[in-house]
């Protein structure tokens, strides 16, 4: 029997993007905890967790109805979620269309049986994990992120990381 793959959408960075987010974490080297691998770094849009074979289908069609145009993303902020123990980067203003491909994102997988978020949409891209309290901060020097599309992410923790793999992508047109 096929198991339940645990599933979620993102925003993924290119190389370029992928590296400045990854200085970020320069930043931060008299922080204790745990790092998170540069392979994994992403944006969470839509958290779905263990999804059966027979539910991917779905989710699949619910992205591909979504309708989006790229767009830029200014991380612009290093911030402590003493809850989770977290170091985030994110960005000070959520851009609409940010916003907008969550919001349908989410409208959409209703109709695969996934509850909408009750909580405001905070992006961010989790840097370190499990550490002790720290300074938020503005960046001297912002990462720009020209977002082109979304993808689908298989999470398998455990062993040694990228814990994270792209099941699927789509891209935005003009």
């Amino acid at each position: 029997m096929p198991r339940s793959k645990r599933l979620f959408f993102a925003l993924w960075p290119d190389d370029r993007v992928r590296s400045d987010l990854a200085h970020l974490q320069t930043l931060l080297l008299q922080a204790r905890g745990n790092w998170v691998h540069p392979m994994d770094l992403h944006m969470t849009l839509q958290f779905l967790g263990p999804v059966p074979p027979n539910r991917e289908r779905c989710i699949l069609e619910a992205a591909d109805a979504v309708q989006g145009a790229p767009f830029e993303l200014k991380i612009n902020r290093l911030e402590f979620w003493p809850k989770p123990r977290i170091v985030w980067a994110g960005p000070e203003h959520t851009p609409a269309e940010l916003s907008g491909l969550v919001k349908h994102l989410g409208e959409n997988l209703v109709e695969c049986g996934f509850m909408q978020e009750k909580r405001a949409y905070r992006p961010h891209i989790t840097v370190l994990r499990k550490t002790s309290p720290c300074m938020a901060m503005t960046l001297q020097e912002p990462v720009i992120w020209s977002v082109n599309g979304f993808v689908l992410v298989e999470s398998r923790p455990g062993g040694e990381p990228p814990w994270y793999k792209v099941a699927e992508s789509w891209g935005f047109f003009c």
